[in-house]
């Protein structure tokens, strides 16, 4: 399978997006060691090795297209005080990866792009998967 311009478009935001999210657990992860939250650090650093799979599965399927692999565009990490605000800011994060994967899914599948439509698919289940869990441990924090 040849790489169209806009599948490679969908390709190279979800490896931005993924490396930003490395880049933001490991933060956070240190974040909490520093302010004494071990589980949570932990949890943290749990994220970014799942970030760190993603990451890998889209590099992998990229250079198996003839694609360089290259993340541009990482987002800023934005200053946070408190555990809340950073699941706060993951879960933006978050929210913005399931919409970018929910059309790169929609498109690779009316494109009949099969292997870029299981992949994108299997990463839109994940991301989702772990949006929950943040509003999960939010609502925790709430009560």
């Amino acid at each position: 399978m040849l790489a169209n311009s806009k599948l490679s478009w969908y390709l190279r935001r979800a490896l931005d997006h993924e490396m930003s999210a490395i880049q933001y657990y490991l933060t956070q992860s240190n974040l909490c060691t520093l302010w004494g939250l071990e589980k949570e650090a932990l949890k943290f650093s749990e994220e970014a090795n799942e970030e760190f799979e993603h990451a890998s599965r889209i590099i992998s399927f990229m250079l198996k297209l003839g694609l360089n692999a290259t993340s541009t565009q990482l987002k800023a990490i934005p200053k946070t005080r408190t555990l809340k605000d950073i699941l706060i800011v993951d879960w933006q994060l978050e929210k913005d990866v399931v919409e970018l994967y929910k059309d790169a899914s929609f498109f690779c599948q009316k494109q009949g792009l099969l292997e870029a439509y299981e992949l994108f698919h299997t990463l839109l289940q994940d991301e989702i998967s772990h949006l929950s869990s943040i509003e999960k441990w939010i609502s925790e924090l709430n009560k």
